[in-house]
């Protein structure tokens, strides 16, 4: 068995969820710890951050002045 790099993550758990869901098409996830922590691969963390990101902005609503 060999060690895999990996990054801590702290997230409420709708995000977690969204995560869960973004690791079932490519999966990154090394392991679930709780219902706030994920741990993912390292070499993956800015992909899964920009994506992530990306999802958030599509469920934001903002007033736009008109």
């Amino acid at each position: 068995m060999r060690a895999i790099k990996g990054v801590l993550l702290t997230c409420d758990s709708a995000v977690k969820q969204i995560l869960l869901t973004m690791n079932e098409k490519d999966p990154f996830v090394i392991e679930d710890l709780d219902d706030y922590h994920l741990v993912i691969k390292a070499d993956e963390e800015y992909r899964v951050r920009r994506e992530l990101e990306a999802e958030l902005e599509k469920n934001t609503y903002s007033l736009e002045a008109s």
